[in-house]
């Protein structure tokens, strides 16, 4: 057994001083840090958080290598990285590109995610299929060309490694197969590069779809008149991803958003290859972006994507909000963790659960990060 002292620890309702974190390969036990072994394998926190390790289920890309690139090494370079960040599980999300290019990178996760469970950073859930199945008059930074409408057979026949795909629930035919992939397989279905009217996105969530793409960003927006996507997204009982980047959503809404929202919020990255590196121009979905600073845009000025790492999500949230910082990281773990099924092993410090856990400093730069009870950063 390895016990956790001196650091706060991040439950997901409430932070607890004064108490040690047992673990081996799961999480143990909380108990009081006068109990802890002298001879103990004891890490001191040095008055930093313990948190549970941050689940990022939208992430394109990070340190130059894309998951749509259908490359084994840059997937575990993506991997490797952001444990940096407190990523300790991931979904690598394709954008809407080629058939044969997604085939080619799901068959690259599939081959990869045992490996994922015991290699040298965040361990893989599955793949999130943002897109092709969208709609084009919100395609936002995706490539037209590839846009089809939803075919459920194509995601039951990969139920294997999709976690989540994204879906326009407004084209022609896309209801009909929402309710085939809900019936067929546990792949969830999420609204997003969709211009539904308000009664068109509930009518896709009426037929099963539980999640919201990226809140705001290519959806219809919320109008008093005609709510949109945004509105549907607001007043049901759906999860919403969020990117906290200040950018993206202008920070005063962060407070709206997850009084609304609640444990349905979920924050993510959505970051690019650019992620991690320097400004410069760079490529998503075979398409050339330009990174300034937290900007990633399309030549026409479209955003496309983001550079922004999970733990600086936490941050910016924490900084604009008066939200306790253990919402917050909820937000960023045990939430995420529920939208695609896996909160019963991860996204918490409850026992039982996977030792997946950061240390971190009181600006929440992460200074260790542990997967499986292995320390790797």
């Amino acid at each position: 057994m390895k016990y956790i002292v001196n650091g706060k620890i991040i439950l997901p309702n409430e932070i607890l001083q004064n108490k040690a974190l047992v673990y081996d390969t799961k999480i143990i036990d909380i108990i009081d840090q006068e109990n802890v072994p002298e001879s103990a394998d004891i890490l001191d926190a040095n008055g930093g958080y313990v948190s549970p390790g941050l689940i990022d289920i939208h992430i394109h890309g990070f340190l130059g290598a894309d998951v749509s690139d259908g490359d084994a090494d840059g997937i575990r370079k993506i991997a490797n990285g952001i444990i940096k960040n407190g990523v300790t599980s991931w979904c690598p999300t394709t954008m809407t590109v080629s058939t044969p290019e997604i085939n080619k990178a799901l068959s690259t996760v599939r081959s990869l995610k045992n490996e994922s469970k015991n290699w040298n950073g965040a361990e893989i859930l599955g793949v999130n299929l943002e897109g092709p199945f969208i709609n084009p008059e919100k395609k936002g930074a995706q490539a037209s060309e590839h846009i089809k409408p939803l075919d459920a057979q194509f995601i039951i026949n990969n139920a294997d490694i999709i976690s989540l795909t994204t879906v326009a629930p407004e084209m022609e035919g896309n209801i009909d197969e929402i309710k085939k992939i809900v019936k067929g397989c546990k792949v969830k279905v999420a609204i997003g590069h969709s211009n539904a009217t308000y009664e068109e996105a509930l009518e896709g969530i009426d037929a099963g779809a539980t999640h919201i793409t990226h809140l705001f960003n290519a959806q219809s927006g919320l109008n008093h008149r005609n709510p949109g996507v945004v509105g549907a997204a607001l007043t049901t009982n759906t999860s919403c991803e969020l990117i906290c980047d200040t950018f993206h959503i202008h920070k005063t809404l962060f407070s709206l958003i997850h009084k609304l929202k609640k444990e349905k919020l979920v924050l993510i990255t959505d970051s690019t290859r650019g992620g991690g590196m320097p400004d410069g121009e760079y490529t998503l979905g075979g398409q050339k972006i330009t990174v300034n600073g937290v900007k990633c845009l399309l030549p026409d000025g479209t955003i496309a994507g983001s550079v922004l790492k999970l733990n600086e999500a936490v941050k910016n949230m924490r900084d604009n909000t008066n939200i306790p910082l253990f919402k917050i990281v909820a937000a960023a773990s045990l939430n995420a963790a529920r939208v695609i099924g896996e909160d019963k092993r991860k996204g918490s410090l409850y026992k039982g659960k996977d030792a997946d856990i950061i240390i971190t400093d009181s600006n929440f730069n992460v200074l260790k990060t542990i997967v499986k009870g292995n320390r790797l950063y």
